[in-house]
């Protein structure tokens, strides 16, 4: 089966979900970084990051559904779980599988959250850090619609928005570590001026 109408579907969803997984990232580093504001608390922001990461799901679910249903190019069902069993470009398709593959296993893990080791989640949920470079590295390789100005701008306020979060984030937490730091040193300092003065 082939229309335009796969095709345009294709090119929409994969466009909308790079969008909407970037805002995942940005949202997921903000709440990692246990950000909260009192018009914008944090139980709000960490619901808003798994409602937007639900809808990110949704839009690669149908870009992945339309690009093999859509007989003008040849993808395969297998390619959806297994890297690089796509004849048609088969390694940037391995990227867009790969990608899926990740993100269903971050998926899968925070709906059994509860029932995990916390260590174990932390573990998995960093391959949203993996994800997130992989799906633009399949966005930018297969995507025809990377040669259009605004995709190209779209895409780049995606990359500079994803690399502000992180840098403020190692930021934010090189400076707590200062923090700490520096208040363990006044205590130590306090500590050492009372032993001194019983000692007299």
């Amino acid at each position: 089966m082939s229309s335009p109408v796969l095709w345009y579907a294709t090119r929409a969803t994969g466009i909308v979900a790079l969008v909407l997984l970037t805002l995942t990232m940005v949202l997921g580093i903000m709440t990692a970084n246990r950000v909260g504001a009192r018009w914008w608390p944090r139980f709000a922001q960490q619901d808003l990051h798994r409602r937007v990461s639900m809808v990110t799901m949704v839009f690669s679910a149908v870009h992945v559904l339309t690009s093999v249903v859509d007989s003008y190019v040849h993808v395969g069902w297998a390619a959806v779980v297994v890297p690089f069993a796509s004849s048609y470009k088969p390694a940037w398709v391995a990227l867009g599988t790969i990608g899926t593959d990740l993100m269903l296993a971050i998926g899968v893990t925070s709906l059994l959250r509860h029932r995990m080791n916390a260590r174990l989640w932390r573990a998995v949920h960093w391959l949203a850090y993996v994800s997130w470079p992989v799906a633009l590295a399949h966005a930018f390789g297969m995507g025809t619609d990377f040669r259009l100005r605004w995709v190209i701008d779209l895409a780049v306020a995606c990359i500079v928005a994803v690399l502000a979060a992180a840098t403020w984030r190692v930021a934010k937490a090189a400076a707590d570590r200062r923090r700490v730091l520096a208040y363990a040193a006044v205590r130590e300092r306090a500590r050492g001026v009372r032993v001194k003065q019983l000692s007299n």
